[in-house]
């Protein structure tokens, strides 16, 4: 059995089990009527920055057994579009296993590869995972880091995992990993934030993606996310809403450089 080691435990996040749970608990605040979602977006900075953006999304949706991780590749390690091959990613907490059989279903309807090096040093996907695990503990990964680029190919992987999604008769929930823009003015960043999740709100992933690189929104997870609304598209998405829209500032108060964060459910 292989087991992916944790990349940034320690450093995004507390590299202990009890302080771990501490603050991830601390973040998911109770709510009366979580809803079923097809997808959500999430941030994926250091907890003390994105953590409360990232908990409040993840409280609001009922999370089911299964989940899809999409994130993009901060390194050029491993396949350039790699579902992981690992049967569990370890955590301060314990281990959560890989789903294998979405994995491959993934693997058989998209051109993704099976490659746990791409997946080695990544911390985009990471950091979700302990909020979704507190919300369902019998919580069970399909991890996708996303490194093309390509309009088209990204439409493909996402109808792709649709195809494998029908395949089963459970739930499945489509989660990408973001931040959005990095190291520009406050003012700046919402500006172009919300140019960004304005078309996530609006369910175009054509437009996301349109948008992010004629206007150089530095949405590092702008991949992903495109992907993944056009697998949730063709899940039937009907709607989203914004949940929360933070930046850096409030965790630093630096105003002139700043990063942001959104999390973004899709019904």
């Amino acid at each position: 059995m292989t087991k992916r080691q944790p990349a940034v435990a320690g450093f995004f996040y507390p590299g202990a089990r009890d302080s771990l749970l501490r603050e991830v608990d601390d973040y998911l605040k109770a709510v009366e009527d979580p809803v079923e979602a097809k997808m959500v977006v999430l941030p994926h900075a250091g907890y003390i920055y994105s953590g409360a953006t990232a908990g409040k999304t993840a409280a609001m949706v009922n999370v089911p057994k299964r989940v899809i991780l999409l994130g993009p590749k901060h390194r050029r390690m491993g396949a350039r579009a790699a579902v992981s091959s690992s049967d569990e990613w370890n955590f301060p907490f314990g281990n959560v296993p890989v789903d294998r059989e979405l994995a491959d279903l993934i693997v058989d309807h998209t051109d993704l590869e099976l490659d746990d090096l791409a997946h080695r040093e990544e911390h985009s996907l990471e950091v979700q995972v302990p909020f979704l695990w507190r919300r369902n503990p019998d919580l069970a990964l399909t991890p996708v880091a996303l490194g093309i680029h390509n309009l088209d190919e990204l439409k493909a992987v996402g109808e792709g995992i649709a195809r494998a999604i029908s395949k089963l008769d459970e739930p499945v929930l489509i989660a990408a990993s973001t931040d959005m823009s990095h190291q520009v003015p406050i003012d700046q960043a919402k500006q172009m934030d919300h140019m960004a999740i304005d078309k996530i709100l609006a369910l175009n992933p054509t437009g996301l993606y349109d948008t992010v690189f004629a206007n150089n929104i530095s949405m590092c997870g702008v991949i992903p996310t495109t992907a993944a609304l056009f697998a949730a598209n063709a899940c039937g998405a009907s709607r989203a809403k914004l949940v929360k829209y933070t930046t850096s500032a409030d965790a630093t108060g630096d105003t002139s450089s700043v990063v942001g964060y959104a999390g973004i459910i899709v019904e």
